[in-house]
């Protein structure tokens, strides 16, 4: 697996700077279908906090300007004032997408969720996949690239537990192929990449498109469920 995996790990970076790495800040604009039909309005330059060493997420001015949601894993969300008060939470919400609501409208503790644990896993890959518990098989694809099937734990806040991955000659990331659980055992989708950028270290793409899949992985790129360009990324070193 290594000798797969390593030259992808070193286009984005490389192991030993991601593992010096603390946080990283993000600035990104994301929209699209999914958004429409939750009721969520478009994140115009919006910007967030990733932890690099395990699943925490800040959400700056959100809900409300002023206002800084912490997703805390599967374990709470929550959402606090300038002063530092508490002025929404809930406990495991992930499961609060059981109800059947969920399916017609979020409301800001369920966008909070969905989001920050998707921009987390998608900021953290390909170096996630060296985490504890993850089951990687590697296979050469098309053009000297190479096709990742990953089964991830049930304790790691992801998409589903299968997924696949596919980058490049160069090591770069192409597509992942997933089911967003918390939409919808249905909700299948191809996640393409592109437009890598280079801040401070970190190599990552910067445009990012989700499309509904039909049978035999076939996207519906006339249907797109998330859009997200990503506009700035600060790395921050272990203190």
């Amino acid at each position: 697996m290594s000798e797969m995996l390593n030259p992808i790990l070193d286009a984005h970076g490389g192991l030993a700077y991601w593992e010096s790495l603390d946080r990283i800040e993000v600035e990104f604009s994301a929209e699209g279908f999914l958004f429409t039909s939750k009721g969520i309005p478009p994140q115009r330059h919006a910007r967030i906090t990733v932890c690099t060493t395990r699943p925490e997420v800040t959400i700056h001015d959100y809900p409300q300007p002023g206002q800084t949601t912490r997703w805390l894993g599967d374990a709470r969300v929550e959402v606090v004032d300038g002063g530092g008060r508490v002025v929404q939470s809930r406990e495991r919400p992930r499961a609060a997408f059981g109800s059947w609501r969920k399916f017609f409208r979020w409301d800001a503790l369920d966008f909070a969720y969905f989001s920050s644990y998707a921009m987390w896993g998608y900021l953290t890959a390909p170096f996630l996949f060296r985490r504890e518990g993850v089951a990687v098989q590697t296979e050469p694809a098309g053009q000297g690239g190479t096709h990742l099937a990953l089964t991830f734990p049930p304790d790691l806040p992801v998409h589903c537990a299968q997924q696949e991955f596919w980058f490049d000659a160069s090591g770069h990331l192409l597509r992942l192929d997933y089911t967003a659980e918390v939409v919808g055992s249905w909700a299948t989708a191809a996640h393409f990449c592109d437009e890598y950028r280079t801040f401070g270290g970190l190599s990552l793409p910067t445009r990012r498109r989700v499309y509904p899949k039909l049978l035999f992985g076939k996207p519906i790129r006339a249907l797109t469920l998330v859009a997200i360009d990503i506009h700035n990324v600060v790395p921050h070193l272990k203190a």
